[in-house]
């Protein structure tokens, strides 16, 4: 059922068919709905080109677009999509259309009222990222089992930093936790190593599509 009473246009950057680079469903193909803005800066985004730009899209078109490449997986990234305000009647309506949803988010906002259907895959700023104090921890108790936490490293003491706050928030206890090494900053081979000599219970990740296509834009 389409969303009524309310403004439901959302500024998108870009929506296109690929295989999903990161998190548990890593290798599925997933349509991506890629929304405009984000308030953060990492250091290390790889998708500044979503900073800004984009079009004006209505739910509907949103949802033939997606059904137009056919497919059962559907990914709600960024730039920061629940930057939007309409981004939670987004999920909802592809929810209700069929698709297993994820949500990609910085995890700097309150993720309380996403659909419950929804996979949210949400990011802990590590101290690398330069935005690490931008936080929302009270997202924390907030997760469940199919829900995800993706933390990206840039060197060792982003490690020990990650290493900390899974011990000490019992994040693995809550859900999945995916370690990530920043392209060309973090060894991925020195990443894996500390995490087996820890015994870390976490997932370590490479960014699937970075290995296919490098960087190429809508991949």
């Amino acid at each position: 059922m389409m969303p009524s009473g309310e403004d439901h246009t959302l500024r998108v950057s870009e929506i296109f068919a690929s295989l999903q680079g990161e998190s548990t469903r890593a290798g599925l193909p997933t349509v991506f709905v890629r929304l405009t803005g984000c308030p953060l800066r990492c250091v290390w985004c790889d998708t500044e080109y979503a900073f800004r730009g984009g079009e004006d899209l209505d739910l509907k078109t949103i949802l033939d677009d997606v059904a137009g490449h056919a497919l059962h997986y559907v990914c709600v990234t960024g730039g920061e999509p629940l930057a939007q305000t309409a981004c939670p009647a987004l999920l909802s309506a592809l929810c209700d259309a069929g698709y297993s949803v994820s949500l990609e988010t910085s995890g700097v906002f309150d993720i309380a009222d996403i659909d419950p259907r929804v996979s949210r895959i949400v990011d802990l700023k590590a101290p690398g990222s330069g935005e690490s104090e931008r936080n929302r921890f009270e997202n924390i108790p907030l997760l469940n089992a199919q829900d995800e936490i993706k933390i990206v490293l840039v060197d060792e003491d982003d490690y020990l930093w990650a290493r900390q706050q899974i011990s000490s928030l019992r994040l693995t206890e809550r859900c999945p936790v995916l370690l990530s090494p920043v392209a060309d900053r973090l060894d991925p081979a020195r990443l894996a190593e500390w995490i087996v000599r820890d015994r870390l219970p976490v997932r370590f990740q490479l960014q699937l599509h970075k290995v296919l296509w490098q960087n190429t834009r809508g991949r």
